[in-house]
């Protein structure tokens, strides 16, 4: 639908048959740590500003609004990630799993946290998103030197379109 945004970053984004990407949603594939492509199957519905970054989503998954899929993470068939529910890099979810809006689910097997739950922190450090998602190998505590280092990585990726040019196809 219109205002989506596909950008395969050096990967691929593959959409299956009757599939819905609906407004403003974000499909990122990456090169940047490891191949990540987004990859939807058949049938699934991805809604508006849904984002996906580097991630698996099998068929006739429901991925509602506001709702992200980060890198590596795989959707089985039929399951549903709720309105505002992060579903965290490495994260498996079972075929037919559901995952309740605005909770996080991560690890495999799953396992689901809500915001407040006093172990989500600690449980978010164990996963290791820069190095999955940017290559960047630093400390969960060390946080200045962390995105400093993504943000380094993000500026080289970006800096490479520097010269692209705008065709013009009309």
């Amino acid at each position: 639908m219109y205002g989506a945004v596909l950008d395969a970053e050096g990967s691929r984004i593959e959409v299956g048959e009757a599939a819905v990407i609906c407004e403003n949603a974000v499909l990122r594939g990456s090169a940047v740590a490891s191949d990540q492509p987004v990859l939807v199957d058949d049938h699934v519905f991805v809604g508006p500003h849904a984002t996906l970054l580097g991630c698996e989503v099998g068929r006739c998954a429901y991925v509602a609004t506001t709702a992200t899929v980060l890198q590596c993470a795989r959707l089985g068939a039929g399951s549903v990630v709720a309105v505002g529910a992060l579903v965290h890099a490495r994260t498996v979810l079972p075929d037919e799993y559901f995952v309740p809006p605005h909770t996080v689910a991560l690890d495999a097997p799953v396992r689901l946290l809500a915001p407040g739950d006093p172990g989500l922190a600690e449980a978010v450090g164990r996963v290791g998103f820069a190095q999955v998602a940017f290559g960047v190998d630093a400390e969960w505590t060390d946080r200045i030197s962390r995105y400093e280092h993504i943000a380094e990585v993000r500026v080289a990726e970006f800096g490479a379109h520097a010269d692209d040019e705008v065709l013009n196809l009309g």
